[in-house]
């Protein structure tokens, strides 16, 4: 069985990974400070290149990242450690040991001011540090490593903390629920984003890819769909982001307004399609 080191195997796309791919590869799953897995730091370069010549693997696929956006913007330093160093770290390891690459990336490397689904050719343009850091880290990958996929996607969930287990539990105590209507994107199951890259992963189709699910809508929309299929009686009252930035002294980083991205890449390579938005949320209904 083929080798995959697998980093941040913990979160919510590294669970996904295990469900899809633990059949067909000998996953080695590594986080940081959780029991269970393989420790791996890989922020620093000399214990990052060290295991990966140990292993000696098929794949890496980095799903580690510092992804609390709002920190992200005072917690700097640690921002591009995590997110830019250690891709450039794991590229260099997987140039060295011709491993193949697969990074995790995101819809904040665009300013979120267009209305047309951004495809891989746009020009990218962060406002914030976690969108900056991330990019830097697709920089990275490009310069150091080979054989390498970049996927960005937005608005995942999977098994975890996301933004559907938030709304199901605010509607535990509240009837009522106040949701941002206008920020579109396009919620992303994990489980859908783990199929992609275990469709990518043998094949020979390197480079940037957006990787969504289809369709789009506002986190508000998101919200009541959610509540509609569980069978919830939640109301939603739509919100700016102006308004709920007033009332959430945590949120500090700016929400691209705008951050549908057209899987463009994977419509030429191959015609890989995600599921709609709606049926991937569906299916993790059917299993939460």
């Amino acid at each position: 069985m083929k080798k995959v080191i697998v980093t941040g195997a913990n979160g919510q796309l590294g669970r996904a990974i295990n469900q899809i791919m633990a059949s067909e590869y000998e996953l080695i799953r590594t986080d940081f400070s959780v029991p269970d897995f393989i420790e791996l730091d890989i922020t620093d370069n000399t214990k990052a290149l060290d295991f990966v010549r140990e292993v000696k693997p098929y794949a890496i696929i980095n799903c580690a990242a510092h992804t609390a956006v709002d920190a992200c913007e005072t917690d700097i330093d640690n921002a591009y450690r995590i997110n830019a160093i250690g891709p450039r770290n794991l590229s260099i390891a997987a140039y060295e040991t011709k491993a193949k690459l697969v990074h995790i990336s995101t819809d904040y490397v665009f300013d979120g001011k267009g209305n047309i689904p951004y495809k891989e050719f746009d020009p990218t343009g962060p406002t914030g540090v976690y969108g900056a850091s991330k990019l830097a880290g697709e920089n990275f990958v490009k310069d150091f490593a080979k054989d390498y996929f970049i996927l960005r996607t937005a608005w995942l969930y999977g098994d975890g903390k996301n933004f559907v287990q938030t709304m199901l539990k605010l509607a535990e105590n509240n009837e009522k629920i106040r949701v941002v209507s206008d920020q579109i994107g396009t919620p992303t199951s994990a489980m859908e984003l783990a199929r992609a890259i275990a469709w990518l992963l043998p094949s020979d189709n390197y480079g940037l890819f957006h990787s969504t699910c289809e369709g789009s809508c506002s986190w508000a929309d998101f919200a009541e769909e959610i509540f509609r299929l569980y069978g919830l009686n939640t109301a939603v009252e739509r919100i700016s982001s102006a308004e709920f930035k007033t009332t959430a002294a945590s949120a500090a980083a700016r929400r691209p307004a705008f951050s549908v991205l057209h899987n463009y890449m994977l419509e030429l390579c191959g015609g890989y399609r995600f599921a709609s938005w709606r049926d991937a949320l569906r299916e993790y209904r059917q299993g939460n």
